[in-house]
């Protein structure tokens, strides 16, 4: 099944892991470690993170590590760009309407 970014970051525990593996590489153990569940959830959770590839693997020796695929987040970053424009515009609105009050 081939999944897309969005339905893979609209879980918190996803997030979490890709916020975890922001900061670096991890095993699957190492990852289990952050959460209260089992690592074969967790695994669930990656499984799914590779499927719409925001995860990459990398094999060294007998571990697994997984990292982050900034690109594919860059779709993410793309879709809330029009959200953020609208912000802006809303927030220089405002400031426009603080300096004359």
């Amino acid at each position: 099944m081939r999944r897309d970014i969005f339905q893979a970051i609209a879980d918190p525990t996803r997030r979490a892991i890709l916020a975890l593996l922001a900061i670096h590489a991890m095993t699957p153990n190492a990852l289990a470690e952050h959460f209260n569940t089992s690592r074969q959830a967790v695994s669930k959770h990656i499984q799914i993170l590779a499927e719409c590839e925001a995860v990459t693997q990398k094999q060294s020796g007998r571990e697994i590590y997984y990292h982050v695929n900034a690109n594919k987040m860059k779709e993410v970053d793309q879709w809330l760009d029009t959200f953020r424009k609208i912000w802006e515009d809303r927030f220089d609105q405002l400031d426009d309407l603080l300096k004359d009050l």
